[in-house]
């Protein structure tokens, strides 16, 4: 068959062959290309690719393949993952290629019980999908071994590193067999804190560099809309009502504008869901689903569903704030227009966010066509502030930085004094536990760059 032959030389067994014809892979990305057979031969992979490269395939296949005809009832791969949604799509994906196997896949995250992650670890699971704060809690308590770990992977490295997980993931590697191990290591960049880390778990890896995208792909129409933060709202329920937006994701900058959004846009008569750091697991699993099966048409979301996330046939993407850095907008924009599928990417800009778009033109290369709506008052001002002051905010956001700053540093100071994993009988933060760190009031992460976290 042709999409057999397209993957020839991989040396993959039939069995799994037979899964990526079932899910109509036609031929493999370049990710896949150049990762999967050294990975198959058992060498360590770096990998510097962005999102939506195919980069999950190109892991899980080579692992699928290591664990074949192997004895059940042990752990033997953990992929770590910096987002919930994240960790149950590459779930998904696993089982999906495993389809015609019987290894065994269980994701391990926060926001949802923890009864059927603990019968995950006892039975030995065969692949383990965690988001790190979950994982940590597991893995200090008696269930939380991973003795016969084999392979370890490391998804989206710099998302993590943004997020703030690079204390746990140390922590988690100090609970890990020292035995060695198959390590898979994939970043969309490289920045000096995640080379290091890259050094100290690989072993002569293959390396894998897929041209990092420095502007959305040919395939998605990128329009600019100038319009005053007062009629933002009214613009996009225009926009809808025209029916010059389909289905689409809107990405707020903070978590209130995303509730705000999603309720203005609700009482206008649009069905919208929304997903961010405050909603429960529960919902936004269920955001997610309603969305990708036609529930709703607009789903908000801040940008923790800016990486990773694939909805097939998304038509637009609306970046109702401006993003701060021109490389979150490549993440929003490549939302849309996936595995050759076309897509719109239409960008709200306010007077005060010029110079945020004179940074993304910059980095694409090239202008954003302009657009004025017919017929639309844009100078309406009825629309109430969606949140705070900017300059407040602002200051908010600075405050609450140089407090995690001192956190971070006395967390430092304490593990400098020989305060590591499970010293004093701790556990770890388990930070992905409904939001609550354990012993203390509602945990906080915070980007290290860029606006106010999208969680």
């Amino acid at each position: 068959m042709k999409k057999q032959e397209e993957f020839a030389g991989m040396k993959l067994d039939p069995r799994l062959m037979s899964a990526v014809s079932d899910l109509g892979f036609t031929k493999p990305t370049p990710v896949q290309s150049a990762a999967v057979a050294p990975a198959v031969a058992g060498r360590d992979v770096l990998g510097c690719a962005a999102t939506g490269s195919g980069k999950t395939a190109a892991f899980v296949l080579p692992i699928l393949q290591r664990l074949l005809g192997r004895g059940r009832g042990a752990t033997r791969a953990l992929v770590m993952v910096p987002t919930r949604e994240l960790a149950a799509q590459v779930e998904e994906h696993a089982r999906e290629l495993a389809a015609h196997t019987d290894i065994t896949v269980a994701a391990i995250f926060g926001g949802v019980a923890m009864g059927p992650q603990v019968n995950a670890f006892k039975r030995g699971v065969d692949i383990m999908v965690a988001t790190p704060g979950r994982l940590l809690d597991h893995l200090g308590r008696a269930h939380g071994g991973l003795e016969a770990l084999e392979v370890l992977v490391l998804d989206e490295a710099d998302r993590m590193l943004d997020m703030g997980f690079l204390p746990e993931i140390r922590k988690i590697m100090a609970y890990l067999p020292k035995r060695p191990r198959q390590t898979f290591f994939f970043s969309a960049t490289m920045p000096h804190a995640i080379v290091k880390l890259a050094g100290e778990m690989l072993r002569d890896p293959a390396r894998v560099d897929v041209e990092r995208r420095q502007a959305p792909a040919a395939t998605v129409a990128q329009a600019l809309y100038p319009v005053p933060q007062r009629a933002k709202v009214a613009l996009l329920l225009e926009l809808l009502r025209r029916r010059t937006v389909g289905n689409a994701i809107v990405f707020t900058r903070t978590k209130h504008r995303a509730n705000r959004v999603a309720q203005k846009l609700e009482r206008g008569g649009v069905s919208v869901a929304r997903i961010h750091g405050n909603r429960s697991q529960k919902q936004r699993t269920e955001a997610l689903a309603g969305f990708k099966a036609g529930r709703y048409q607009v789903l908000v979301a801040t940008d923790i569903l800016a990486r990773g996330i694939d909805v097939e046939a998304l038509e637009h993407v609306v970046n109702f704030d401006v993003p701060v850095t021109p490389d979150d907008y490549i993440h929003r924009v490549g939302r849309t227009g996936r595995a050759e599928a076309t897509g719109d990417a239409y960008t709200f800009a306010a007077p005060e966010e010029q110079e945020l778009i004179q940074a993304i033109e910059r980095k694409v290369g090239k202008p954003i066509e302009r657009r004025r709506l017919d017929d639309f008052n844009y100078s309406n001002g009825t629309e109430e502030p969606l949140e705070l002051p900017l300059q407040e905010r602002l200051a908010r956001v600075r405050a609450e930085r140089a407090e995690a700053r001192r956190r971070s540093e006395a967390r430092a100071e304490r593990q400098a004094n020989g305060a590591g994993p499970g010293a004093n009988g701790s556990r770890g933060r388990g930070g992905s536990r409904g939001g609550k760190a354990r012993g203390g009031g509602p945990r906080r992460r915070r980007y290290l760059k860029g606006a106010p976290a999208p969680e």
